[in-house]
Order: structure tokens, then sequence, then C-alpha cells
């Protein structure tokens, strides 16, 4: 078989990930709550350590560029402002809003799942709490119809 025509893992992920997100209002929920987490999660890291965000940034930084070039270059846009954001928060406020949101957007998430009938894609591969952002991004990215 062609190389060509065999698609590629970040297509397979997508299509995976897709599956447990086809009702519109769990995607919606999705479009707030993953980037939410994404950013008190780094939030919580940041708190131990600022390199430490960083460090978890350039990690999952190196794994959205194994899959995706354009989705890495999304990926750490977002990750930069994220990281922004959290070096003008208060010190002592990083935490406890991280936390706080961070829950919500968790419940939010399990509330989008209940809806859409399914559970989360991550109970089946945890590759899948990285590729959740994706999902996301692919939306903007189709949008402004750039290629992934």
């Amino acid at each position: 078989m062609d190389q060509a025509a065999q698609p590629r893992a970040i297509d397979i992920l997508l299509a995976k990930y897709g599956e447990s997100h086809l009702n519109h209002t769990n995607e919606l929920i999705h479009f707030v709550c993953v980037p939410v987490i994404v950013f008190t999660l780094l939030g919580i890291v940041w708190w131990i350590h600022p390199f430490a965000a960083v460090a978890v940034t350039l990690l999952s930084l190196c794994y959205y560029f194994k899959l995706s070039k354009p989705f890495a270059a999304g990926m750490l846009a977002m990750s930069a402002v994220m990281l922004g954001l959290l070096s003008l928060m208060p010190p002592a406020a990083v935490l406890p809003l991280s936390l706080a949101i961070f829950v919500l957007a968790w419940i939010g998430q399990f509330i989008g799942h209940k809806i859409e009938g399914k559970k989360p894609s991550f109970f089946d591969d945890l590759r899948f709490l990285l590729i959740g952002p994706l999902f996301v991004l692919s939306f903007l990215y189709r949008r402004l119809h750039l290629a992934w």
C-alpha cells in the first residue's frame, strides 16, 4: 500500500477522540473546559515552580511535534499565552485559583460526557488527555482553513 494513502497517527487519534464527542453541547463544553484545564494544570505545576511548568510544556510540545508540526505551532502559541498569563498573576493566587477552576472544568467535562452518553476517551487511552487540546484546536484550524 502506498505510504501516502495510510492515515497519519494524528488523524487516527483525532477520529477516535471524536467518536465520543459527537454531541454539539458536549463539543461546546469541551471548547471551554479543555483550554481551561490546560491552563489550570499549568497553573498547578507553575505553583510548584515556573520552570516545571515550562518543562511540562516543552515535553508536551515534543509529543505534539511528532504528531503534527502545525498543531505543535498552535500549542506553542497557546502555551506561551498561558505561561505569560501565569507570570502576571499574583503568586499567592495561582494555586487556589487553578485548583478551584480545574475541578469546575472537570465537572463540566463529565457533564458533557453524561449528555453525550459516552465515557471520556482517556478512560481507554491516557494519550487522549493530550489529544483533547488538539481536538479543540482542530476546529479553529478548520475554520481558518489551516492544514494540520
